[in-house]
């Protein structure tokens, strides 16, 4: 039985070419020649095929269509322009980058076309590899002993951690956990990217001192989503903070969450494990799914980018508040991520432990409540410091520089030592 084909290749300079090679192709029977990647999808939802041909510049093409059309067990090959001299034109990479399995050249044979078609539906779409599964790629003490070695270049083949700062609601100081563990690293000489994906109210750029006029992140996901993200686009949209601290500022308006797409997301992730060795994400709080939605590939979900930053994170930390309502929710939140993301190696900090609520021992009640009710054993305690928390806020600067001295950039030292060490072992 041959296998049906959508055809994406209007307008293309060889497209009448390419459409009568099709036609003779052995193996495969053209169903349907779409205009815009908007009639690929609809065709594609209707079952009417199992493989998509398209041109390298069909319009509004992105890593979001690919995977929409992967989930529905399609799969997808993109023809290119063979360059003047024979050599790649760059269009393979992108293309390669949005996700599409086979890339093949406008002037492929009817025979070749036919086969490659065949063979990529035999195959299936490619899967998605979680990051967990490889386990940990420790970083080098050298890396560690020689900031020199640090400098933004290529760090290597995937060999960065990615680092989430997970919280539930109620403000229990993800950000500025998220600022702290990530300037105390790159003090220790780790270059390291800091990055706000906080689809509800990012506050990394103001905490820093930052304009936030335009989203690094953003930016980031719009190149990932037209396969343009590289090391040095990604380098180029984040801001120099310190000789060993980049940001990916985030969204300036809660209401442009849409332009956070969890495919674009798992690839600024992915590609920032090539910047640096350790990428430190501050997400939002909400991993709740619209199931309503969860029929449509493509429709946004606001949750998305959270998930997707968890699903991809190498540890997440998950912040609490030392107070009953912050324990209960930290609590429930444990639980949650559990179910939700259930290879999710976790690292707890409770945040703003002080005598008061929780009595003359508030260092014993957490200890207590956490292994009773959620089974941690251990968890870093973060001491309440106003003080320092408001001249780092008042002046746009970390602890580092506004409180150096301060109890809690202690605990911060303490935290960054133990992610540290816990990332060389």
């Amino acid at each position: 039985m041959s296998v049906p084909v959508l055809l994406a290749v209007t307008g293309a300079p060889w497209e009448a070419d390419v459409v009568r090679r099709a036609e003779r192709a052995q193996g495969i029977r053209v169903v349907r020649r779409c205009v815009d990647i908007a009639d690929v999808m609809a065709a594609a939802a209707s079952g009417q095929a199992r493989a998509v041909l398209l041109a390298e510049d069909l319009p509004r093409l992105t890593s979001d269509a690919v995977a929409a059309l992967h989930a529905r067990h399609i799969a997808v090959l993109a023809l290119v322009d063979p360059s003047d001299n024979g050599e790649p034109t760059g269009a393979e990479d992108r293309l390669s980058r949005m996700g599409i399995e086979r890339i093949l050249p406008a002037d492929v044979s009817a025979e070749d076309l036919g086969r490659a078609i065949t063979d990529a539906v035999e195959s299936g779409p490619p899967a998605t590899v979680s990051h967990f599964a490889g386990g940990f790629v420790p970083l080098s003490s050298e890396t560690v002993a020689n900031p020199e070695r640090n400098g933004y270049e290529p760090y290597g083949q995937g060999a960065g951690r990615v680092i989430a700062v997970w919280g539930p609601t109620g403000a229990p100081g993800r950000s500025t956990v998220a600022v702290g563990l990530a300037t105390e690293l790159a003090a220790r000489g780790v270059s390291t990217l800091l990055a706000d994906a906080d689809v509800y109210g990012g506050t990394v750029a103001q905490l820093l001192g930052m304009l936030d006029e335009t989203s690094g992140l953003a930016a980031a996901a719009r190149s990932a989503s037209g396969g343009s993200l590289d090391v040095a686009v990604l380098a180029r949209q984040a801001r120099q903070v310190g000789p060993h601290l980049l940001v990916l500022t985030g969204l300036s308006r809660a209401d442009r969450w849409t332009e956070l797409r969890p495919t674009a997301i798992e690839s600024v992730w992915s590609t920032a494990r090539n910047l640096a060795p350790c990428t430190v994400v501050d997400a939002g709080f909400c991993i709740e799914s619209d199931e309503e939605i969860s029929f449509d590939t493509l429709a946004p979900r606001r949750n998305g980018a959270t998930l997707a930053t968890l699903e991809e994170a190498d540890e997440v930390i998950v912040v609490g508040t030392a107070d009953p309502v912050g324990l209960t929710r930290l609590i429930r939140a444990l639980h949650e991520l559990r179910a939700v993301v259930p290879s999710a190696n976790t690292r707890v900090v409770v945040n703003r432990v002080r005598s008061g609520s929780l009595g003359s021992s508030p260092a014993d009640a957490v200890a207590e409540a956490l292994s009773r009710y959620a089974g941690v054993q251990a968890a870093a305690l973060l001491p309440f410091d106003q003080a320092a928390c408001d001249a780092a806020l008042s002046h746009g600067r970390s602890l580092i520089d506004a409180a150096k001295s301060s109890k809690l950039r202690k605990g911060m030292q303490q935290l960054a030592a133990g992610v540290l060490r816990d990332l060389l072992s």
